[in-house]
């Protein structure tokens, strides 16, 4: 029998028999495929990073934390990013879209934000929508005067979300240009 410790050989398994040798490999590798797997996966999530435009950490001004979820262009995406906020909240929201889908996001609307700024065409009516569901609903004609209002209206403690649920092409050519021109908006602070 081999007596280093790093090798192992067929007699030196518990189980014997020709039919119980490939399962007790197969236990040992699972075993060990498991455990890399675990340190992994561990490792990747403490090195993610957010993709730029999706949930992106722009600044933190004066103890409010600015946040770009520009690739938001449909409400669903937008539920996941209001859905994950659990501070006080600013919405940027708006562009060009149908008010009436806002309505499924009503309870997170009552429950997580302060304040909501529509930006876009259709601001006026996105307001006067979303004014049944927020108390302090406000309209912007620009994104500057949005992320300028958001700044105000803010407080230590407080997330300004940009994240506007429905295209901008009445504002901007793509999601990324409305991304970029966030961040040097709120930079500009």
């Amino acid at each position: 029998m081999n007596q280093n410790p790093k090798h192992m050989t067929f007699d030196s398994l518990a189980l014997q028999g020709k039919t119980r040798i490939p399962r007790s490999l197969a236990a040992v590798m699972e075993d060990k495929l498991t455990e890399l797997r675990k340190t992994t996966i561990r490792e990747s999530f403490s090195n993610m990073r957010n993709t730029p435009h999706r949930l992106e950490f722009v600044a933190n001004i004066h103890g409010i934390e600015f946040l770009n979820d520009s690739r938001a262009s449909s409400l669903n995406s937008t539920w996941f990013a209001l859905e994950s906020m659990n501070k006080p909240l600013i919405w940027i929201a708006g562009g060009s879209g149908n008010k009436e889908d806002f309505i499924g996001l009503a309870e997170l609307i009552k429950k997580k934000v302060k304040a909501i700024i529509c930006i876009g065409d259709d601001r006026k009516e996105f307001s006067d929508f979303l004014r049944n569901m927020a108390r302090n609903v406000y309209e912007a004609e620009t994104l500057q005067e949005a992320v300028e209002s958001a700044y105000d209206l803010g407080q230590k403690g407080d997330v300004v979300l940009f994240s506007p649920g429905c295209p901008s092409f009445d504002m901007f050519k793509d999601f990324v240009e409305r991304g970029e021109t966030y961040r040097r908006m709120v930079k500009s602070l």
